[in-house]
């Protein structure tokens, strides 16, 4: 049965998932670049970038690549399609990776403006969701035929489809920083009444690896 998961989602020890004072030019805000050391050096990611052969093995690598196992379809934030607001200007930004992002299936961008489909290199075609996040659960997992769907942030993202109880699982990486201020992933919610529970958690050296599944 296909379910809907956070992976690799990552935040600091106090709880934000993205500093202080996000630009455009600076989209994680200040410090929030610190939060994902750990991945950069992961095999998966060297490999999206590029430099297939590199980057580092172990429990980083596992969870970095367990991430984009068994996925049929995932959901995004605006945000996390690019750094454009408000109405679309035109279709010129087609998303922080080039022609051919790593996704490599179809895509659910959560947007209030509307726009047409987006089809890249390597399998991944973009669709515009307007009428919420409901409509983009429903359209992903029909679209993603009985794999699971990854909900792919960013923090706010994450935390309407908690409030909604749509969420099965997260893997949560925790980084070794504190941010101070941002968007903190946690605020106002109560995990444990919503039927989390803690089913791995696996430290290394750059970052603590916790998953939290929903009973």
């Amino acid at each position: 049965m296909s379910e809907l998961k956070v992976r690799s989602f990552t935040i600091s020890l106090d709880g934000f998932g993205a500093g202080p004072n996000q630009t455009l030019e600076n989209p994680m805000g200040e410090r929030g670049g610190t939060l994902h050391q750990w991945f950069r050096g992961t095999r998966t990611f060297q490999t999206m970038i590029g430099n297939a052969g590199k980057g580092t093995d172990g429990a980083d690598e596992d969870f970095a690549a367990r991430g984009f196992e068994n996925i049929g379809a995932w959901i995004l934030g605006r945000n996390m399609f690019g750094p454009v607001r408000g109405p679309w200007p035109d279709d010129s930004w087609k998303g922080w990776w080039g022609d051919e992002p790593p996704y490599h299936v179809p895509v659910y961008v959560l947007t209030h403006y509307p726009r047409e489909p987006l089809e890249m290199k390597g399998g991944t075609t973009f669709y515009f969701v307007t009428d919420g996040i409901q409509s983009a659960y429903d359209q992903a997992m029909k679209a993603a035929n009985g794999k699971d769907v990854r909900l792919g942030g960013g923090v706010e993202t994450v935390r309407e489809y908690l409030r909604a109880g749509l969420l099965d699982e997260m893997h949560l990486a925790i980084s070794p920083v504190l941010l101070g201020s941002g968007e903190n992933l946690f605020e106002g919610l109560d995990l444990a009444a919503m039927g989390f529970r803690c089913t791995e958690h696996v430290p290394t050296a750059a970052a603590t690896h916790v998953v939290l599944r929903k009973d």
